[in-house]
């Protein structure tokens, strides 16, 4: 363990038990395709009496038309978290009509990339600029791509325990916004250093339908299956692997989130660079949009990484700006599976893992990432997302190489540290207990998702979108056991009502034209904020900071 994670752990303790600061914050973003009976991508619209997608809390569509999205409010338990995410599933069962949620990440079956169809949201220009974002990434990726699910995991750490660590650092001369950024892009990089295990213990997607390729050619590392399914016999996760999400245009930005004033001035360049490729499809053609421009990024959001730092932007900045004015607000991991063992994709146990994990990376020390390691980190995810259970696989650490489940064993070993600390504000050990759960996948890799999964389907000789409608059945089934109480259903119903309104109003207020309302909000993206300077430990270690 090291010296800084030791001596903050042993500094911890006592306020803990104490109770001077509070237990992590969190939110769910859960996506999940609608289908039909047969397991094909749904060609409905979004269904009205669930709400407008453009104003809805909860229940809103991510690319696609079918693809639900939910959003859970924050919670600091997770088991209210969970709850309210299976509400949200057992709502929208009321309104579906034979449908089913797809419960894994890789889509169901398609037909072509017109079968998924672009998410409408509207008449208004915030409506017409989301459509218009995503006919976009259908000119610049195709639809298939965006068809693809996941679970959005937001977690912020409470106000109090900054206040705490600010001191126990000694960093009474900066600001509180200032110190709390600087200590989430900590976070950050020891995230992006050890993400690889987070992909090993919960990727969940190491097999596709064959319509979700565009020609017959069988990609390398897939293998055929049954009818229609191609399997990746060590993969652990398809979705974040090149068959995935992934932009070989992006890749040029080079982000390893090294500063905040680094990362902001990085996504700014890439949306004010235009792009050869993207210029050619062009911008318009009269009053046919096909992108919002021909830049590197149309907006922030289309860059892809698999955690994010965030702060909730006013109706009048960008992403970034809100960022530069207040500092990072929370962080959003991204690289979850949609677990098709769990009927709401994911399950506490998950959850406290994952927060024993982010603690442990922001309380660890946590230098700047070079170059040569930022290659290193993007090689080792490579690795494990594409064959994570091959016995002995290695992966490189400071330089040198060691096996997967030794680094993982190293870890856990910290993490119980950690999960102690995080146990003296519950009632009982389930960040232990959690760690205990999961630390025999290290050793066993059939136990994890992904070879479970597997293992299904070879054993019953059976298609990857046959047992992924089989499972939607049953966690249907599941969900319904338990009603929705009277007042959650109440509070559901009245947001369909309120988002509808709210929607209409939205469109009525309008006062510019499409073209003029997307010119004043590059213009405002295009303005800078004043950051604070950074405290001369952020200085870098390495020459020629790249990203």
């Amino acid at each position: 363990m090291s010296t800084k994670l030791s001596s903050l752990l042993e500094r911890l303790r006592g306020p803990a038990a104490a109770r001077r600061f509070g237990r992590l914050r969190r939110g769910i973003e859960k996506e999940g395709l609608r289908v039909n009976q047969n397991g094909d991508i749904a060609a409905t619209p979004h269904p009205l009496s669930l709400g407008s997608k453009l104003t809805h809390p909860h229940i809103t569509t991510d690319y696609s038309e079918a693809l639900l999205e939910y959003i859970t409010p924050v919670y600091n338990r997770p088991d209210e978290a969970l709850e309210f995410l299976a509400d949200l599933h057992r709502f929208t069962y009321k309104h579906l009509d034979g449908e089913w949620i797809w419960p894994g990440s890789m889509p169901s079956r398609l037909n072509g990339n017109d079968s998924v169809p672009i998410a409408d949201y509207g008449s208004s220009n915030v409506g017409t600029m989301k459509y218009v974002y995503r006919k976009g990434l259908d000119a610049r990726y195709g639809r298939i791509m965006q068809s693809i699910a996941g679970v959005h995991y937001n977690v912020s750490v409470p106000d109090d325990l900054w206040h705490l660590l600010k001191t126990l650092d000694e960093c009474e001369d900066m600001s509180l916004d200032d110190y709390r950024s600087a200590r989430y892009f900590d976070l950050i990089r020891n995230f992006r250093r050890h993400s690889w295990l987070l992909l090993y213990l919960f990727g969940a997607s190491p097999a596709v339908d064959q319509s979700f390729l565009s020609d017959d050619r069988i990609p390398e590392g897939l293998q055929p299956h049954a009818r229609r399914t191609l399997l990746s016999p060590l993969a652990t996760s398809l979705r974040m692997s090149d068959l995935g999400y992934q932009n070989k245009v992006q890749d040029q930005l080079k982000i390893c989130f090294n500063s905040l004033s680094n990362y902001v001035n990085t996504l700014r360049n890439a949306i004010s660079t235009s792009w050869p490729d993207y210029e050619a499809i062009g911008v318009r053609e009269g009053n046919d949009w096909r992108q919002l421009n021909a830049n590197i990024l149309q907006i922030e959001n289309e860059y892809y990484s698999d955690i994010r730092p965030k702060r909730v932007a006013r109706h009048d900045e960008t992403p970034s700006q809100a960022l530069e004015a207040r500092g990072v607000e929370y962080i959003e991991v991204r690289c979850l599976d949609i677990n098709p063992f769990a009927p709401l994709g994911l399950d506490a146990v998950e959850i406290r893992f994952v927060d024993t994990f982010l603690m442990w990376c922001l309380l660890s020390e946590s230098p700047w990432i070079s170059d040569q390691e930022c290659d290193h980190l993007d090689d080792n995810r490579r690795l494990v997302v594409e064959q994570g259970r091959k016995v002995g696989l290695e992966l490189v650490d400071r330089g040198g190489r060691r096996s997967l489940s030794d680094w993982g064993q190293d870890i856990f070993a910290q993490l119980r540290e950690v999960a102690v600390l995080l146990d003296q504000l519950e009632e009982g050990n389930p960040h232990a207990s959690a760690i205990e759960e999961l630390q025999p996948l290290l050793k066993d890799p059939s136990l994890t998702p992904s070879a479970r999964l597997m293992a299904r389907l070879q054993e019953r000789d059976e298609d990857f979108s046959d047992a992924m409608v089989a499972m939607a059945q049953e966690q249907a089934k599941s969900l319904a056991e338990t009603p929705l109480s009277k007042t959650r259903e109440t509070m559901l119903a009245q947001l369909v009502e309120t988002s509808h309104n709210q929607q209409r109003e939205i469109e009525e207020a309008d006062s510019s034209s499409f073209p003029e309302f997307l010119a004043d909000y590059f213009e405002r993206a295009r303005q800078s904020r004043v950051l604070s300077p950074m405290r001369p430990a952020e200085a870098p270690k390495e020459t020629g900071e790249r990203r």
